[in-house]
């Protein structure tokens, strides 16, 4: 292992910390997770183990152990030893960070101390930093000051494509002052410019960069040209400089990039909320039997470990001693605690419940159950980065054009009339393909966009995936979190004695569990807090192995149960009633006094109020939902009735997910929604990445878009923004580089024949003219 903590505050220490990342190894592909949740039988109510809640979970034939609740749903084997990690070796060699062009040079990665050494290894050799462009938002924004200090006395002092201005100022030596200002103004604003240039052509991709830095260059260089001439030189007529279009096109560009950024900046990474959710250290058990707190990264397999109550599980494991409930909701997406016991197997990053346990390990580093998520994170952030946004496309074409119609212009030109008078009409045509407009185009659409989202309960972090909205055929989301609640709540209860009132039944029931953490009593416990009347007291509470709990409630002793506590001491119940509320996926609790069952309580997961809005709004654009669960079939088909979804899988495990997005993104362009660690590597394969704001951070940091209020209706919105903020990007483009179809071959004279050209002036009044449509078409943005 690498060992090293990543505290990259600078590019030198962050790429030696790289190469020593680089060169481990990845050689435990035939890693079994092994987690045979199957072991856990659910016979019993057990509340500190909260062992029926990996049935709900997971789906088994188990029998839903909360000991009066009643499961009868199938499939607990959640045995990942054949899950396929071979292709997690995740080289990130072939990362295509083109469309991150920012300058971040001066990146401080401060936050991004985390020792992931523990997680594994991933092979980032080939990632390629310089094609980031280096720059960090502070310094982003320095420079763009600077840079606008400098070309204040520039404008005031150069005219603009030869064009006197009222406001221009001269005196003997003031060209020598502009070269001077636009010398370090080149060199300094436009240095971002030129980092990303050489990694667009080291990709063969030019795109904004290579335009940006080709049109720069080229009036520079002729400007330096131009002061010689005209005043050491002494040549007439004189020869026009462009020192004025060289700057405001480097303030321009990184206003465009300032204002972009500001308004999609990712405040951290997936990667590192995935490290997070271990701990750093362990308490090892030597030989002696003491325990010796060492760092997470030092453990290795087959040592064993302690983990108290409350702590973070460090590493995967099976238990050797003790029994606890572990909350696994992080990892898996399923609220419920699940129960654990000898021979049961533990996930890293799980948090232990009440129980002192004792674990051998199975798994750290990279063969561990979280270092496979990253992998698979990092694979589809890989593969999603290729993505090139459409200014860039764009500038791409424009870059190849103004070349082509400048190489013609040159060659023609210096045949008909030599060179002196080809070179300043070759030039005016790389000037005139300065991406003004082009630059804002983009970042003023993204700036709005933001803004209003922000109002919608949206936060876009990824401007690049919603480009592709229309192009949207299915819509795949998890279940519990995303489409339901997350939590159980009564849904139904009723007295089956006459000599007790259906009250006192959830009354009782309220009262035994009242010292439980258990989700399920604690749905009963709130349920009976929203009656609003006074608690009774229970004395004598005890567990009923693998069954429920019992208890003395006002002298009469009470047991809480589930049908399989009835069925195994032969006590009667009406079948047909508890049939009715499994089959609405709900979890059933009987009261039993003296052998007789008094009363039941139903519980299950509700849907949220804005999950059917969402679904039906996702049929009326022809978007199709799917919904992808860890949950059992039951659950999930009762689920997809209620809303509307006739593509459901059910029993999945995290990398079942992520092969159904790549298998859906063969029929076309997906979305996921989700909200667990287990959704984090499929929000970052889909073409758009969706996350639950009550969701983990994990998940948060992998999607594109965050819905804020955790309410899926406002997808609705998204969609709508999206597709009006795509409409007007490309209008914008239009006007940002369209009006150069006409103004690159009038520039080059293809009609000076018959008198039609474009003259320095004129270009400056079209330019500038499209910039002023480009922002004004950009603030007319809104939700349709």
């Amino acid at each position: 292992m690498c060992g090293k903590k990543h505290n990259m505050n600078d590019e030198e220490k962050h790429n030696e910390e790289m190469d020593c990342c680089k060169n481990q190894n990845h050689n435990n592909p035939d890693h079994k997770c092994d987690m045979h949740h199957d072991d856990m039988k659910m016979e019993g109510h057990a509340h500190s183990d909260h062992e029926n809640m990996s049935c709900c979970s997971h789906g088994g034939e188990n029998d839903h152990s909360h000991g009066d609740h009643h499961c009868d749903i199938h499939h607990m084997n959640h045995d990942m030893g054949n899950m396929d990690h071979e292709h997690m070796n995740h080289d990130m060699g072939n990362m295509d960070h083109e469309h991150m062009n920012h300058d971040m040079s001066h990146m401080n990665h401060g936050n991004m101390g985390h020792d992931m050494s523990h997680m594994g290894h991933m092979n980032m050799s080939g990632m390629d930093h310089g094609s980031m462009g280096h720059m960090h938002m502070g310094n982003l924004k320095l420079k763009f000051w600077i840079s606008l200090i400098l070309t204040i006395p520039i404008i005031i002092m150069s005219p603009m494509m030869g064009m006197k201005m009222p406001f221009q100022v001269t005196f003997p030596g003031s060209d020598f002052v502009v070269l001077v200002l636009g010398t370090i103004l080149f060199i300094y604003g436009g240095y971002p410019f030129f980092t990303s240039c050489i990694s667009e052509m080291k990709n063969k991709k030019p795109g904004m960069m290579s335009l940006i830095t080709m049109g720069i260059s080229v009036a520079y260089v002729y400007s330096v040209y131009a002061v010689i001439a005209n005043d050491i030189l002494k040549v007439r007529p004189m020869v026009n400089d462009f020192f004025w279009e060289l700057s405001t096109l480097i303030v321009i560009m990184l206003l465009g990039h300032w204002i972009e950024m500001n308004s999609v900046m990712n405040a951290g990474s997936a990667l590192n909320k995935l490290a997070e959710l271990l701990p750093d250290n362990a308490h090892l058990v030597q030989s002696d039997g003491q325990t010796k707190d060492v760092s997470v990264h030092e453990l290795s397999e087959g040592q064993t470990i302690l983990i108290k109550s409350g702590e973070k599980v460090p590493a995967d494991g099976t238990i050797i001693d003790g029994s606890t409930a572990l909350n696994e909701s992080l990892i898996t997406g399923e609220s419920r605690d699940v129960q654990k016991g000898v021979d049961d197997s533990v996930i890293g990053g799980s948090i232990n419940g009440s129980g002192t346990i004792k674990v051998k390990i199975t798994g750290t580093g990279e063969s561990g159950y979280l270092s496979k998520v990253m992998n698979m994170v990092s694979e589809a952030q890989s593969s999603k980065s290729e993505a090139e946004d459409l200014a860039n496309k764009v500038a791409g074409y424009l870059f190849y054009a103004a070349l082509i119609v400048a190489l013609i212009a040159f060659i023609t030109w210096s045949i008909l009339d030599g060179v002196a008078y080809a070179v300043p009409i070759t030039v005016s045509v790389l000037i005139i393909a300065c991406p003004h407009a082009l630059g804002l185009a983009i970042p003023l659409i993204i700036s709005r966009m933001t803004s209003i989202s922000a109002t919608h309960g949206l936060l876009i972090r990824n401007k690049t995936a919603l480009e592709g909205i229309k192009q949207i055929r299915y819509a795949l989301m998890d279940k519990t979190g995303t489409l339901t609640q997350g939590d159980f709540k009564v849904n139904a209860y009723d007295s089956l004695d006459s000599n007790i009132d259906k009250k006192d039944v959830i009354k009782i029931a309220a009262a035994i569990e009242a010292s439980s953490s258990h989700p399920l009593a604690q749905g009963i416990v709130q349920a009976f807090k929203d009656l609003n009347q006074a608690p009774l007291q229970a004395e004598k509470v005890e567990e009923i192995a693998g069954s429920g709990i019992k208890g003395t409630v006002e002298g009469k002793e009470y047991q809480v149960v589930s049908s399989s506590y009835l069925d195994k001491n032969g006590i009667d119940y009406d079948q047909k009633t508890a049939d009715k509320y499994l089959q609405q996926g709900n979890s059933l609790s009987y009261v039993v006094e003296n052998g007789h069952v008094v009363g039941y309580i139903a519980e299950g997961d509700s849907i949220k109020p804005g999950a059917k809005d969402m679904i039906d709004f996702l049929n009326s654009q022809n978007i199709i939902p799917v919904m992808l669960t860890g949950d059992n079939q039951q659950a999930a088909d009762k689920v997809a009735s209620i809303l509307g979804i006739k593509e459901v899988n059910a029993q999945l495990v995290p990398e079942d997910k992520q092969k159904l997005v790549t298998k859906y993104q063969e029929k076309g362009k997906v979305m996921f929604i989700g909200d667990g660690v287990n959704d984090a590597p499929s929000l970052t394969k889909a073409d758009l990445g969706v996350a639950i704001g009550s969701g983990t951070d994990v998940a948060i940091e992998s999607a594109d878009v965050v819905l804020v209020n955790s309410d899926p209706a406002d997808v609705i919105n998204l969609i709508k923004l999206a597709k009006h903020a795509r409409t007007k990007m490309i209008q914008n483009l239009w006007w940002g580089a369209g009006y150069n179809i006409i103004a690159l071959p009038l520039a080059a004279g293809a009609l000076s024949s018959i008198g039609i050209i474009i003259g320095p002036m004129l270009g400056a009044v079209i330019m500038s003219l499209s910039t002023v449509i480009v922002a004004i078409n950009a603030m007319t943005l809104k939700i349709k």
